[in-house]
């Protein structure tokens, strides 16, 4: 076996079963669940129409590179969120099995395993699969801790010459997952000009990027940011999303990579040995929804429907804060998180997952430690009854 598997921890949910695995909830409660963030919010008609009217396309193998109707649909997309002058279908859009796999699989083939001490930069707290990947990449994750007395902005540029030397690839996630935290332009100045001086290629996760609550101000992407700073060619940047929140499709597992042509060509090589081509009924689905964006905007306004109504419930007893992007509220506890979590399951069945679990002990501190992570996917009176036992519980303590 691959000795490196040895090195990669249990998921956080795995973490969350054993903590509660001897529980017994108070029954008076129905269990109500803001540890896992799946969207809940129903699937488009629209776009389960689509699928099942090319079911035809079952029958025949796809090809890696997606549909060029899929991959135009999607650059057209993108060149109109982020308003860009250029970004080709053909040679800078790649269709994916969803942003999970993608960023794990860029890893490897962005890695060179016969450079010594391989490094592979990540926020932390962090979505553990940017560590899974580095780890089985035969790479040494190096962790940037978001702090609170930062505003949660990760300084990517307090990682140390010696460190950045040895790095091969920096993951990114704006907005963040788990904070909503979002890079701002000089935030971006900075890692690309990291990038320029070490030579390491930037994965830039995405996948929050629809999920926000002002209108008029959309998160900035980091396709948009090389653009403001003059690299339009995207030079050693790859940027991940997926249509799973954006349009409450985690099921089908679509999304894309766009960026440097000459990375998304490397990375299509890889991706042909390592069989992930989309099926054509997911892809033409994918067409539909990337084509529409009046069932985005009315999914954002359910998610603002519940940040308004929760956030006076949660404000009073415990410090939080709406983020700037992303469904979820990183919450402060008075108390270890891991025992938050622990006894509002216990005392009242809501489920919340312990920051801890996101995050990994770097630099003297575990920057997850008592906070706990609420997602807000549940529906409206669900999140509204969860806020209000955490609102009596905190206030028991």
């Amino acid at each position: 076996m691959n000795p490196n598997l040895a090195r990669l921890q249990p998921y956080p949910f795995e973490r969350l079963r054993l903590l509660f695995k001897d529980i017994e909830p108070d029954p008076r409660y129905a269990a109500i669940d803001l540890g896992i963030g799946e969207p809940k919010h129903p699937t488009p008609e629209f776009i389960r129409q689509a699928l099942t009217r090319n079911l035809s396309g079952l029958a025949n193998y796809p090809a890696t590179a997606g549909t060029p109707a899929l991959r135009e649909a999607i650059a057209v997309w993108a060149r109109r969120r982020y308003h860009l002058d250029a970004l080709d279908g053909l040679s800078q859009v790649l269709p994916v099995n969803g942003s999970r796999e993608a960023l794990f699989a860029i890893c490897q083939a962005v890695v060179d395993p016969s450079r010594e001490n391989a490094v592979v930069v990540c926020p932390n707290p962090f979505y553990q699969i940017y560590e899974g990947a580095a780890l089985l990449a035969g790479a040494r994750p190096y962790y940037v801790n978001a702090l609170p007395e930062q505003g949660f902005a990760v300084d990517y540029a307090g990682v140390p010459e010696d460190v950045l030397a040895r790095t091969q690839l920096v993951y990114t996630c704006s907005p963040a997952n788990p904070t909503g935290k979002v890079m701002d332009l000089a935030q971006w100045r900075q890692l690309f000009e990291m990038s320029d001086r070490h030579g390491f290629v930037i994965a830039s996760d995405e996948c929050y990027s629809e999920i926000y609550l002002d209108e008029a101000a959309p998160p900035l992407g980091a396709l948009a940011a090389a653009q403001a700073l003059g690299r339009k060619d995207y030079s050693r940047l790859l940027v991940f999303s997926s249509l799973s929140k954006r349009s409450n499709v985690p099921g089908m597992r679509t999304g894309f990579v766009a960026g440097d042509a000459e990375l998304i060509r490397a990375f299509l090589l890889y991706r042909t040995y390592h069989g992930s081509a989309m099926g054509l009924p997911l892809q033409a689905a994918s067409v539909a929804a990337w084509s529409d964006e009046a069932h985005v905007v009315e999914n954002r306004r359910l998610y603002a429907q519940k940040f308004s109504a929760v956030l006076p419930l949660l404000q009073a007893p415990l410090v939080t804060s709406v983020p700037e992007g992303g469904f979820y509220f990183w919450t402060q506890t008075p108390l270890d998180d891991e025992h938050f979590a622990s006894a509002l399951y216990r005392e009242y069945n809501v489920t919340v997952l312990p920051g801890s679990y996101l995050a990994r002990l770097a630099h003297g501190r575990n920057p997850g430690g008592n906070f706990v992570r609420m997602a807000l996917v549940a529906p409206l009176a669900e999140c509204v009854e969860a806020a209000q036992r955490i609102n009596h519980f905190v206030k028991k303590l």
